[in-house]
């Protein structure tokens, strides 16, 4: 089947790392990419991205050395950036409430087509915010942030992965504005349809770690959700505790990562859908035995796609090192295109970044040496 962009040919990946963002602008074929950077050299930067509603914004969660947690903002495709008027910070604490600050800005999302200059953050500690303004302005979400039942599920501020608990996963419903998600690591995955006024929780049928009650949100860690845009009622996402489906109406998520191989596991962070079929997504599982030393297992990489909606999982390793590469990706950092021959694309711990232009059947490296990679993706502009 076509793809409805076929007009977009050029590709351009946004790759955030720990120390810079890169550009890479591809040709039309996808087989020569004109590398565009450093950008914020130095800087932490954990997620970059273009809003495709007007393919010319571009927002970089930056963590800087002087200016602190911030937002940078382009409208010329990262020729100039402009810092944020008043980035995500949250609100003054209530009587009672401990006070937070942002740490940094980890997830950005891009708001609903008819809502042109909104936008949604997720930060660390865990936070929502919006813009109305193309990401100039922020304001919190205080159902959320300064919510005492939040507040609890949330953990403390040293809970969650090594870089800090999170806010993440911000998913705006196509079909509607005010139907919006979010995940939390850890926390839980909560749903709203009143644009934000309330939430709802969604962990029924995800397991939490041995020893500890799935009845309480807080154990529940979800790495990363993600909507098919071809089937917005199904949603994939990568647990701490495996590999579920959602499909709506239903409010209960169903382990799907059991029928991956036992040695290999569906414990992993990166989630990918597939732009046109709702049955296929990606994910790349990583070691999570007891240590969690969070690198490929056995030291082979490889990516994994279900074509069935998860009852079954497929190995794709052509390309990729066999032996001894003890990198992994992290949640942000695999993603794909929306070509006719879909692309996936993923960044390493150790900064190599690596591409397929047939699905993830044949992988190739096409860079090396860049800083721990944190998040990729893709824009498709004229």
């Amino acid at each position: 089947m076509k793809s409805d962009n076929a007009r977009l040919s050029q590709i351009v990946l946004l790759v955030a790392t720990r120390k810079g963002a890169w550009l890479f602008h591809g040709n039309t074929e996808r087989r020569i990419w004109r590398i565009d950077g450093p950008h914020f050299l130095g800087h932490i930067i954990s997620h970059l991205l273009l809003d495709q509603r007007d393919c010319r914004t571009m927002l970089a969660a930056a963590k800087t050395g002087h200016l602190g947690p911030t937002i940078f903002r382009s409208t010329d495709l990262g020729r100039t950036w402009k810092e944020a008027v008043k980035p995500p910070a949250f609100a003054p604490a209530r009587d009672g409430m401990a006070a937070r600050s942002v740490d940094h800005t980890f997830w950005l999302t891009p708001g609903h087509a008819d809502e042109r200059d909104v936008w949604y953050a997720g930060t660390s500690p865990q936070g929502l915010f919006r813009s109305e303004d193309g990401g100039q302005t922020w304001a919190p979400f205080s159902c959320i942030n300064d919510d005492p039942q939040y507040r609890e599920w949330m953990g403390s501020e040293k809970d969650g992965t090594p870089d800090g608990p999170k806010l993440h996963s911000i998913i705006v419903d196509p079909r509607d504005a005010r139907h919006l998600y979010f995940a939390m690591s850890s926390g839980g995955v909560h749903e709203s349809r009143d644009g934000g006024q309330t939430f709802s929780v969604l962990v029924d049928g995800m397991e939490v770690v041995e020893g500890f009650d799935s009845a309480t949100v807080t154990f529940h860690d979800p790495h990363c959700v993600r909507l098919c845009p071809s089937n917005p009622d199904r949603l994939y996402q990568q647990n701490h505790c495996g590999i579920y489906r959602l499909d709506r109406p239903s409010d209960r998520w169903t382990r799907v990562g059991r029928s991956m191989p036992k040695a290999v596991g569906d414990v992993g962070f990166p989630m990918v859908v597939h732009p046109r079929d709702a049955n296929t997504a990606w994910v790349f599982p990583m070691d999570g035995t007891q240590v969690w030393p969070r690198t490929s297992p056995g030291g082979q990489p490889a990516v994994y796609v279900t074509h069935d909606g998860g009852e079954s999982w497929q190995r794709l390793d052509n390309g990729l090192p066999v032996s001894q590469a003890w990198w992994t990706v992290k949640r942000q950092a695999m993603t794909s295109d929306r070509q006719d021959s879909v692309g996936l694309y993923f960044g390493t711990t150790s900064g190599e970044l690596w591409m397929s232009r047939d699905s993830g059947q044949q992988w190739e490296c096409i860079a090396r040496h860049l800083p721990e990679i944190y998040a990729v993706e893709t824009a498709e502009v004229a």
